[in-house]
């Protein structure tokens, strides 16, 4: 694996990251591996978990992060794309980038000759989806689940669609017509649940699609970059929201996750991010130990 741009670069390693992930949470301070070693971090997006979550891996691991605004680069002056990829190749060991375009993250790489991270575009978003896959591990011993993904088919279901499908794991999107995941990504994640034995469904039906989950998992329903949607995304999805009547459909041990920023009482209530079946602090601290694989299987060289 050279880069990690989206989860079928990870095909055949994602065995091999979530233990590197169980060891590294184990022991977080263990050795420096990526001593003087500098891990370039650019942002086109605003962050919390993404940024603070690799610097702190990066230390973690003995390395350098170094934050990169991408209006406070020459590429927020008109600098293509491939010049700022060859020339940063020059000075660091690798670059993690939260775009906004994919195909923006897919031309870095390109043009790199250090490993690049995706840390964010609007069609995946791999490290959130191997850490819900570790997360789902801690709390069920098995990958042998059955997750429920509801409302929009954003980055992090396309991403949780391969992951699920590569470990094995059933998952069914519930979202109303319009809001399905990208196409292209649901056709290769059955290509690969064939080889896994993953259950793999797209429904309407909010009730039929939690039936004996054993993982509900939602998110935004107003990604950054869909503000202009925001009325007809709330009249969409209203009947998405995740409930305590909702639960009560699903098995009476299931977990609840959510990727954050959370927006309480629209895709999921106060009551459950309060109830004791949540997983979502875990699933946040999570992003860091997973990070922290990757960096050091993809910088240790």
């Amino acid at each position: 694996m050279k880069h990690l741009l989206s989860i079928t670069d990870a095909e055949q390693d994602i065995f091999e990251i979530l233990e590197l992930t169980a060891k590294f949470k184990a022991d977080p301070h263990g050795k420096k591996h990526l001593k003087n070693k500098t891990l370039a971090m650019i942002f086109e997006k605003a962050s919390t978990r993404t940024r603070i979550s690799f610097e702190v891996a990066m230390l973690h691991l003995g390395g350098n992060p170094l934050y990169l605004s991408a209006s406070d680069m020459q590429l927020g002056r008109g600098e293509i794309i491939e010049d700022t990829a060859k020339v940063l190749s020059r000075y660091v060991e690798g670059v993690m980038i939260r775009a906004i375009k994919h195909e923006d993250v897919l031309l870095f790489a390109e043009n790199s000759s250090v490993p690049v991270i995706n840390g964010l575009t609007d069609k995946e978003h791999p490290c959130q989806a191997i850490t819900d896959i570790f997360t789902v591990y801690e709390y069920k011993n098995s990958y042998n689940v059955k997750m429920t993904y509801l409302g929009d088919g954003n980055n992090v279901c396309n991403s949780l669609l391969l992951a699920c499908a590569l470990v094995g794991m059933d998952i069914t999107v519930v979202c109303p017509e319009g809001y399905e995941p990208d196409q292209e990504i649901f056709k290769k994640a059955l290509l690969y649940a064939k080889e896994t034995g993953s259950n793999i469904e797209i429904t309407s039906n909010v009730y039929e699609g939690v039936k004996n989950a054993d993982v509900i998992y939602t998110d935004v329903w107003v990604s950054m970059g869909d503000e202009a949607e925001k009325l007809q995304r709330l009249i969409d999805l209203n009947d998405y929201q995740v409930n305590m009547e909702l639960l009560k459909q699903a098995k009476p041990d299931a977990i609840v996750m959510h990727c954050l920023p959370a927006i309480r009482d629209q895709e999921i209530t106060d009551e459950v991010m309060q109830s004791s079946q949540y997983a979502i602090w875990d699933q946040a601290e999570n992003r860091m130990h997973v990070e922290a694989a990757l960096l050091y299987k993809l910088l240790n060289k």
